[in-house]
């Protein structure tokens, strides 16, 4: 399911580029809707065969289907009153919570380790890819013509010192790889760092009467933070400095603002099989990591709305991740003008989101309709993504025994892949590409890639104008910051005048840069 502003409403209620009679099978990797998102669209056009997935994603997948079948209701609901006052037909929507809870009979639960025969030609087997609970790193075996071609094929990769999580599963050998790179040019802050990061930033908050918002995907992110939220007090030994600001966090309500949320945090309470050793033993001895003193759920709406009614400080962990739909918009509208309060980043944001664009600095967005001003402190703590950086996506291409013949980077902005396309290379000498959308490559010893059919470069086509369209978007925002400093401070100085005339230059360049 693509998500982001830009090209959300565009492709997911378009038909699959594809005859899904010919669909023998699904592999899902993981329980993230931007990957699981559309299989009850795919059920409700006729698909009815074996979807297998690890135990763990079905389990959340029973949760997040549904979730995600009431947003479109809600959202087509929102557009249909909207179409109706311009004349307009209704539209219905992408799929409803009930028609994705009738897709989960096609699920097929497998554990890690597990070798899978689809059937006499086919078989596969599930890793743990340390990526959010049950995600995995599909190897697949193919036999045609006497000759068996092994493929794998990543999903997301976790970053390697994810909380709660094993590191992701080095896999010996492949003739094909296909690998995500969404952070193919980026480093993470390591642990330590992020942990003293994450605690000077909330407790500075708190200390000056605010309230720290944390945009959270809902199933992972959200575990982790409260994992660390509740470890934080064994990182520094009798550092006094440390147990004041821990002092701090202890003394506020930490609240989980999203039943989505506490129903999966339910759900890793009962796979904590697959946590890691060490966590796994401190359960046993009694110390559960997602319970702590101080923490709050919040399932129904009417104790949501509370707490922005409440003067007293908080954390408040709300989904969505990226901030596109759910009650973290409504903690944004409380809390993006105020000084006092910081909203952390906690994941990666999205091209053409309300997340991405209070990341990149915008002055001021819009939310249900009405413009708040972005005077609150912007935080974004990289090293919680759950996606490894290019460190370990290079260390998991070394990791290989016998080397993949060619590796394909897939999931990831062309910027990154690129830089990460020259590193591969480069160290290791395989060949690597960056396939575009609706191509299609014949795994054979001279790799071929297929003729894409026409509909396919259309798709490119469409892709290019909404980028562009993106991009002038942004340009008017800085056009309207630089407009409204004029406007509303005549007595700008001449450092200031010659700073801002600069700038225009600057924007007039990109400008032209754009449409030449």
């Amino acid at each position: 399911m693509y998500q982001g502003k830009v090209t959300q409403d565009f492709e997911n209620s378009d038909p699959f580029l594809f005859d899904i009679a010919e669909i023998d099978f699904v592999l899902l990797t993981h329980a993230h809707i931007d990957h699981a998102g559309r299989i009850p669209k795919l059920c409700n056009e006729g698909y009815c065969k074996p979807i297998y997935a690890h135990k763990a994603t079905c389990d959340l997948c029973e949760i997040m289907l549904p979730d995600s079948g009431h947003i479109q209701e809600v959202e087509i609901e929102w557009q249909n009153r909207k179409r109706k006052r311009e004349g307009k037909e209704d539209l219905p929507p992408l799929y409803t919570a009930e028609e994705a809870y009738e897709c989960l009979q096609y699920f097929v639960p497998v554990n890690y380790d597990e070798i899978v025969q689809i059937d006499e030609n086919i078989s596969v087997r599930f890793n743990d890819a340390g990526h959010m609970l049950g995600s995995s790193i599909i190897e697949i075996w193919a036999n045609e013509n006497g000759k068996t071609t092994k493929a794998v094929f990543t999903g997301d990769l976790g970053n390697n010192d994810l909380p709660l999580l094993d590191s992701p599963t080095m896999i010996e050998s492949a003739d094909y790889l296909i690998m995500e790179s969404t952070y193919g040019n980026r480093l993470h802050v390591r642990n330590k760092e992020k942990a003293k990061l994450f605690l000077d930033i909330v407790s500075s908050t708190l200390n000056n009467g605010g309230t720290v918002v944390i945009p959270s995907f809902a199933v992972g992110r959200t575990q982790e933070i409260l994992y660390e939220i509740d470890k934080l007090k064994e990182q520094y030994g009798q550092d006094e400095e440390f147990f004041r600001k821990y002092q701090t966090l202890m003394q506020v309500p930490v609240y989980v603002d999203s039943p989505l949320a506490i129903s999966a945090t339910e759900i890793f309470q009962k796979n904590m099989d697959l946590f890691e050793d060490e966590i796994q033993e401190k359960i046993k001895s009694g110390d559960n990591p997602l319970e702590f003193p101080g923490l709050r759920f919040t399932r129904t709406a009417e104790e949501s709305k509370e707490l922005n009614e409440s003067n007293e400080s908080a954390i408040i962990l709300s989904a969505s991740g990226m901030c596109e739909v759910g009650r973290i918009k409504h903690h944004l509208k409380h809390n993006l003008w105020n000084p006092k309060s910081t909203i952390l980043f906690v994941g990666y944001q999205a091209p053409g989101t309300l997340g991405r664009s209070i990341v990149e600095g915008a002055k001021k967005v819009k939310i249900f309709g009405e413009e708040i001003a972005v005077n609150s402190r912007i935080e974004y703590i990289e090293g919680y993504s759950g996606h490894a950086d290019q460190e370990w996506l290079l260390n998991f291409v070394y990791s290989f025994i016998h080397k993949p013949k060619h590796i394909f980077l897939v999931h990831g902005e062309l910027e990154g892949q690129e830089v990460l396309k020259e590193k591969i290379e480069k160290e290791t000498g395989i060949p690597v590409s960056i396939p575009s959308f609706g191509e299609s490559y014949e795994l054979e010893e001279n790799l071929q890639l297929l003729e894409r059919e026409e509909k396919f470069v259309n798709y490119d086509q469409v892709f290019l104008r909404l980028d562009v369209l993106d991009k002038i978007e942004k340009l008017k925002d800085q056009i309207g910051n630089v407009e409204e400093i004029v406007k509303e401070d005549i007595n700008t100085n001449d450092v200031d005048v010659i700073h801002l005339k600069n700038r225009i230059k600057e924007i007039s360049e990109q400008i032209q840069k754009l449409i030449s």
